[in-house]
C-alpha cells in the first residue's frame, strides 16, 4: 500500500457534483492499493494514525492523530502505483485489480474507524475533486513494504 499522507485544516471530495466525503482538522490520506499488498491494511492504519506530525505546546511535530482526536478523509489513488520510468504514458501494471483494491481499500477505512477516528470517504473506482487545506504544509509518503 501507498499513502499520500497531508496533515490539513479540513478536506472535502465532490463524486457526480456531491460531496461523499470530508473531514476537519485531521488527515487527508490518498490510499493506493498494490497488486501484492494483503496483509498490509493493520500496519498502514497503525502508522498513519500514530503518525507524530502535529505539533505539541512545544511547537515540535510530536502528536498523533490519534493524540489531537482529529478525523481523516481517505480517497482511494490508484494512479500512486503509477510507473512514468520508461516513455512518457505511466504504466499502472503494480495496481491492484479494482476488486482487490476496493476490498482493501473498504477494510483500511474499517481499521481506521474502529480505532475511533471519524473517516470520511471518496467513491472507489469514480472521478472526484479533493479540496484541502494542507496545513503548514506537510506532506508525508508512505509504503508499506517500505520502499521509501
Amino acid at each position: 500500500m501507498r499513502a499520500v499522507v497531508q496533515r490539513t485544516l479540513q478536506s472535502k471530495v465532490i463524486a457526480a457534483g456531491r460531496e461523499t466525503g470530508k473531514a476537519g482538522f485531521g488527515l487527508t490520506v490518498l490510499l493506493g492499493i498494490g497488486n501484492d499488498d494483503s496483509g498490509d491494511v493493520a500496519y498502514m492504519a497503525e502508522k498513519i494514525v500514530n503518525l507524530r506530525i502535529f505539533e505539541d505546546e512545544d511547537g515540535k511535530m510530536n502528536q498523533s492523530l490519534l493524540q489531537k482526536n482529529g478525523d481523516m478523509l481517505v480517497v482511494s489513488q490508484f494512479t500512486l502505483y503509477g510507473d512514468a520510468r520508461r516513455g512518457r504514458r505511466p504504466s499502472f501494471t503494480a495496481a491492484a485489480p479494482p476488486e482487490k483494491a476496493d476490498r482493501l481499500y473498504e477494510a483500511f477505512v474499517a481499521a481506521v474507524r474502529k480505532k475511533g477516528i471519524i473517516v470520511g470517504t471518496g467513491v472507489f473506482r469514480a472521478e472526484m475533486v479533493v479540496s484541502l487545506d494542507n496545513h503548514g504544509p506537510v506532506t508525508i509518503l508512505l509504503d508499506s513494504k517500505k520502499i521509501f
